[in-house]
């Protein structure tokens, strides 16, 4: 026994080192594990809201979009899908998009969850699935309240339009599936990463 008989210290026990010769003693030293010298960042209060998606700034006037510019598309592709997808499936999808119309309708939904359902619509109708996705992830995660008893409705219809075959016109999405719809093929610069 060379050193001493107390307990070995970890990183997180070791004593912080005095503060340099020479050093300002109001200053704490510099160092790992120590705080960034500087002004403090934004006060916590203002990081908590979430920041608007790409694009969602750009929206109506207001946020006002109108239910139908999203629920008229999204039941759309309910019944493009109804043909290839089990009754029960697109029955539940089918309540979801009632439990968002109605939460629509009675207020319940904030702007930036309007414009972004906008945006998820929009990519869905460019058969950009993955950008479609994406949106939804966004919407759970800064908005999980407001969207959980309906956004996983809109999820499984993403899913189901992504794996309809190809429409009669031949016309495919990004991996070969298509929603069937008026529009075609998106150039490859485009598509969803």
């Amino acid at each position: 026994q060379a050193r001493g008989a107390g307990p070995r210290r970890t990183p997180l026990s070791r004593r912080v080192p005095s503060a340099p010769q020479g050093a300002p003693p109001d200053r704490p030293p510099a160092g790992p594990g120590a705080p960034p010298l500087g002004p403090p960042g934004p006060a916590p209060s203002a990081r908590g809201a979430p920041s608007p998606a790409p694009g969602e700034e750009g929206g109506a006037a207001d946020g006002e979009v109108p239910a139908d510019a999203v629920l008229v598309p999204l039941r759309e592709a309910l019944s493009a899908c109804r043909p290839a997808v089990q009754k029960q499936v697109c029955d539940d999808i089918g309540r979801r998009l009632t439990a968002l119309g109605d939460a629509w309708a009675r207020g319940k939904l904030s702007a930036p969850v309007r414009r972004r359902m906008a945006l998820l619509v929009r990519e869905l109708e460019r058969r950009r699935w993955d950008a479609a996705d994406e949106i939804h992830r966004s919407l759970m995660v800064d908005h999980v309240n407001e969207v959980s008893l309906w956004l996983v409705g809109v999820k499984r219809l993403i899913a189901e339009c992504r794996n309809l075959p190809a429409g009669e016109d031949g016309n495919a999405g990004e991996d070969g599936n298509a929603a069937g719809g008026e529009r075609g093929t998106i150039p490859g610069s485009l598509r969803a990463v």
